[in-house]
């Protein structure tokens, strides 16, 4: 069988890993991206750079590909519905509209029976003020904003910071007593059809990923429920490709859903060293309608993620045959901003 053409929007790690795995399936990759110094142009054969809104540029990617998947969920939606209307586009785009918005992910979440941390929407700055159960509580946007961007903590009514800008639509979630922070990263190929990984444990330090470990550190029946729940969501979305469930749990050891993120996932980098398969390559197979191989994992294991001027310290150093180094070649050192990653294997 000749392979698909792979067009993958956005090319930053996420977007290079996701070519490095195809690469090792025989498969090509068309790289869309905004970002002319996008690290995945030195991952992949094709490398397309411009603006989004670029019809032309839309026509030029569409033509080169045989299918399509993106590295990050904030893609507008009318440009991969749009590009789906000729090529078509995995996940589904109208499973982006739906966890765009935070508001109506944690409605989606609720209504198939799944936790969340309690929650309203906010338009303006009294609607905070009626909403004082939900206090103290994180006001979030409801749409774009990651690692931290567009939140605001709010501890009492009287420090509402002044800078919110109400032009955009929030949600308040209350802040719950936390324990411990997990994710699941699964994918789906078909109805009820997976490869599931095992509950990671993440460590997060001013809202980025810091680190993350297999195995969690977590009870048999939180685990059970976590994958639960994952293939729950992944079910009702009718996904195809590889999904992350963040998830928060409480001293109470109450599991909750802190957010869906519609790809692969930062917590899952260290599937590359621990399993059989990775989550990359597992997306890849799904989403280009390859076989499903089970994936196992081989080893125990962490990832430390290399944020700002972290990655200068591991440039050029040696690593025990255990330590996995990736260096997402970004041509720019910048605070807060992910460069790197060092993967430990338990052997």
């Amino acid at each position: 069988m000749s392979m698909p053409k792979l067009g993958i929007i956005g090319g930053g790690q996420l977007g290079s890993l996701l070519s490095e795995a195809a690469k090792s399936l025989s498969i090509e990759t068309i790289i869309l991206t905004d970002d002319i110094n996008a690290p995945a142009k030195n991952f992949t054969e094709n490398f397309i750079s411009g603006n989004y809104e670029d019809e032309n540029l839309i026509n030029e990617f569409i033509n080169k590909v045989d299918l399509v998947t993106f590295e990050f969920e904030n893609i507008p939606y009318k440009i991969l519905k749009n590009i789906n209307n000729f090529k078509p586009v995995l996940p589904n785009p109208e499973i982006n509209k739906l966890i765009q918005n935070r508001y109506t992910e944690k409605d989606f979440l609720n209504k198939i029976g799944i936790r969340t941390t309690q929650y309203n929407l906010i338009k303006n700055k009294d609607e905070i003020k009626l909403n004082e159960n939900l206090i103290p509580g994180l006001l979030k946007t409801c749409t774009l904003g990651y690692d931290g961007k567009g939140q605001f903590k709010i501890n009492s009514i009287k420090d509402i910071d002044e800078n919110i800008d109400f032009s955009n639509e929030y949600i308040l979630e209350k802040i719950i007593n936390l324990k411990q922070e997990l994710s699941i990263v699964i994918t789906r190929f078909s109805h009820q059809k997976y490869e599931v990984y095992e509950p990671i444990e993440n460590v997060h330090e001013d809202q980025i990923l810091k680190h993350s470990k297999i195995p969690a550190n977590i009870s048999d029946s939180l685990k059970d429920k976590s994958i639960d729940w994952a293939k729950k969501i992944v079910e009702d979305l009718d996904y195809i490709g590889t999904l992350c469930v963040e998830y928060f749990v409480d001293k109470n050891n109450n599991l909750y859903v802190n957010e869906i993120a519609p790809r692969v996932h930062n917590s899952g980098h260290l599937t590359i060293n621990t399993h059989n398969i990775s989550q990359f390559e597992n997306h890849v197979r799904a989403v280009c309608g390859l076989e499903k191989i089970e994936t196992k994992k081989i080893y125990n294991g962490k990832m430390l993620n290399l944020i700002g001027n972290d990655i200068s310290h591991y440039r050029g150093k040696t690593f025990a045959d255990n330590e996995f180094f990736y260096d997402y070649l970004k041509t720019e050192i910048r605070d807060k901003r992910k460069m790197g990653h060092l993967t430990t294997i338990e052997k």
